[in-house]
């Protein structure tokens, strides 16, 4: 019942997250900038310029907005296609992920076995982990941009200084839902990567030890023998010896019967 509400719990916050994610491809202001602003007593000119991954726009006091589209993939800014083809990569790998993770849940009945069921959650982990990890680039790459022009010192008096948006700090956190989600999904299918031995009573005082690693064979174990009729220790000499003297002086002790018979 446990793995069930961790299994579940994990698919939405997970899908939670690609749905930030998948937002923030098509929201506006990922950078946005203000000139103007200072007029004293006269009438104040404000312009707002903002961008996204599809367009640069300015917008004017009177609310008039004028955009300039990007025509085709190549006439972009090289870090904008990178943003971009990292994000389109990290929702590939999570669709994927998300019907992975979906046939393998506990809750479900499609998938197969249970071993082949967590099989296949885990490997919708390790998608999602590699989306999420493809977003969180895209998104890195966008932010180092801006902070570059932002703080640079010897920017020109035209450069203009742009800060972050909201799509963002969305995009961030949903990057942090789905590496959380993957990480649920990977602790209920622990034993698939990490199984437990099992240990089972042979005998008395025995027991039998099952491999760890497919490199042993099933017949290596650990086979203790059960203590029903002691053992013999000495000091000073071997135990050899010891052992042959004892036998010796029983030999004789069993002659003596004989003979006195």
């Amino acid at each position: 019942m446990r793995k069930r509400l961790i299994q579940i719990f994990g698919f939405l916050i997970s899908s939670l997250g690609w749905l930030f994610v998948l937002c923030t491809m098509a929201m506006d202001y990922w950078r946005i900038t203000q000139l103007g602003g200072q007029g004293g007593s006269f009438i104040i000119k404000v312009s707002w310029y903002w961008s996204n991954l599809w367009k640069d726009c300015v917008t004017d006091s009177t609310a008039v907005t004028n955009c300039r589209e990007f025509p085709v993939l190549w006439s972009v800014t090289p870090f904008v296609q990178g943003v971009q083809g990292l994000l389109i990569c990290g929702l590939m790998l999570g669709f994927f992920g998300v019907v992975l993770c979906f046939v393998g849940m506990e809750c479900t009945y499609i998938g197969g076995a249970d071993k082949t069921k967590d099989k296949l959650l885990l490997v919708g982990a390790v998608f999602h982990c590699a989306g999420g990890v493809s977003d969180i680039s895209g998104y890195c790459l966008y932010i180092n941009r801006i902070a570059r022009t932002s703080f640079a010192e010897r920017a020109g008096p035209r450069t203009l200084r742009y800060d972050l948006g909201p799509p963002i700090f969305l995009g961030m956190v949903g990057c942090f839902f789905i590496l959380l989600g993957a990480v649920l999904y990977a602790v209920t299918v622990c034993r698939v990567i990490c199984p437990e031995s099992k240990v089972v009573n042979a005998d008395e005082g025995g027991t039998y030890i099952s491999p760890r690693s497919s490199k042993r064979t099933p017949y290596t174990r650990y086979y203790r023998p059960p203590r029903k009729y002691g053992s013999y220790t000495g000091s000073g000499r071997s135990s050899s010896s010891k052992t042959s003297k004892l036998s010796q002086t029983t030999l004789m002790k069993i002659s003596e019967g004989d003979a006195f018979v």
